[in-house]
Formats: C-alpha cells, structure tokens, sequence
C-alpha cells in the first residue's frame, strides 16, 4: 500500500519532468525513430550533441525511478499508475535489444527490464505500448 512518502516522491519525479532541460530531452526521445541498432549507437555515442545529452537524461531519469520501485523506496502499484512515458521510450527500443545485448553484453534499461519482468501489470502496459507503436510504424510506412 502507497504511504504519504510515495505520494511525495510521485509528485517529486513528476516536477522533475517539467523541468525545462528535461521537457526539451523528452521530446527529443519522442521524436527519435530509430531504424537500426546503429542509429542507436550514433545516439548514444555521440558525446557533446543535443541529442545524446537528451538520451543520456531520459534513460537514467527512468532507470533512476525503476531502481526507487525495486529497492522497496516507491510503491510498484502506485508508480505504475501514474507512470507510462517509461514504457514509451522502452518500446521505441524493443526491436534491437537483441543486437544491443549483442554488441554490448548489456541489457538495455536493465531496471526497467527487471520492472516489466516483475510485475504482470508492466507487463500488459508494455506489451499495449508496444503494439501502439508497431501499428503506427506500419501506419506511417516505417
């Protein structure tokens, strides 16, 4: 059951979204499609650009908040209800985490991972973003 405490921290990681910095790397991941393990690669590796500043915030912002869930410090049930964004940018990955392990001997988003392998209920959110995205993939000719 979600104490006080985790109401606190909810609200705390949601002010830390709107965070201007934060808000501008959200929406460059949202826009980021990416065809192929090496444009993930060309992502991640390339230190100095907008665009590996924004993938480095956005995926340990949310490996951060999926360590406070499986240390005990942040209610599962209330984390995922108020939380789906996660589950976007993790789906936006799902066809290249073979390559990606592969290539690294890494799982990607391994906190995250471990969440959706944990809870059922991460399971069906994850699976229903990742159909979303296969659809409009197939939608828009991707």
């Amino acid at each position: 059951m979600a104490t006080p405490t985790d109401a606190e921290l909810i609200l705390k990681l949601y002010e830390l979204r709107m965070e201007a910095t934060m808000r501008e790397s959200r929406e460059i991941m949202a826009g980021l499609n990416p065809q192929s393990i090496d444009d993930i690669f060309a992502v991640s590796r390339a230190q100095g650009t907008r665009e590996n500043a924004a993938w480095r915030q956005v995926t340990t912002y949310w490996e951060m908040a999926a360590a406070l869930v499986l240390s005990g410090a942040l209610d599962a049930e209330l984390f995922l209800d108020t939380n789906g964004e996660n589950f976007f940018y993790y789906a936006k990955m799902t066809p290249f985490f073979e390559e990606y392990h592969k290539a690294t001997g890494q799982t990607f988003m391994p906190k995250l991972t471990k969440l959706i392998e944990l809870y059922p209920t991460y399971q069906d959110r994850y699976t229903m973003m990742l159909a979303r995205q296969t659809a409009a993939k197939k939608q828009s000719g991707g």
